[in-house]
């Protein structure tokens, strides 16, 4: 599993340090978008400079999207498409106002094909609501 994650990491032109791959490998088993401080809570004994940075660098290369949420970036995975220049990330980011969750519904997106005389190079859709399992819960 190391290796996979420095293969990635070096396919984005990223430095495989120990921090980065601890970072990557609990992003990749994580089903919702993450904060700062929940990754900080996970590496009690890291650096929270080194986490923001190591972030900050994933976010530069391509390899994780922030999503702005209120007054805190969630972050998650990119798909393999990403990279330096462009972010892929054109499906929308849903945050439950209930279990205060964010997730990427890649189901719901910005279609890419649109003709037009510019480049778009990011587009951040977000929503808030009810996600499919709190509104179970409530219907019940």
């Amino acid at each position: 599993m190391k290796k996979d994650i420095e293969n990635k990491l070096l396919h984005k032109n990223t430095k495989p340090t120990s921090m980065r791959i601890l970072v990557y490998d609990f992003l990749n088993h994580q089903e919702v978008a993450v904060s700062l401080t929940e990754i900080e809570n996970h590496f009690e004994n890291a650096d929270r400079s080194t986490i923001y940075r190591t972030l900050k660098t994933f976010e530069e290369k391509g390899i994780v999207h922030g999503i702005q949420e209120n007054n805190t970036t969630k972050y998650h995975l990119c798909e393999d498409g990403c990279n330096e220049n462009t972010h892929r990330d054109w499906h929308l980011h849903f945050y439950c106002k209930i279990c205060k969750q964010t997730t990427c519904k890649e189901d719901i997106y910005f279609p890419e094909n649109i003709a037009a005389n510019f480049r778009i190079d990011e587009v951040r859709l977000f929503a808030k609501g009810i996600c499919e399992n709190c509104l179970s819960e409530t219907l019940q």
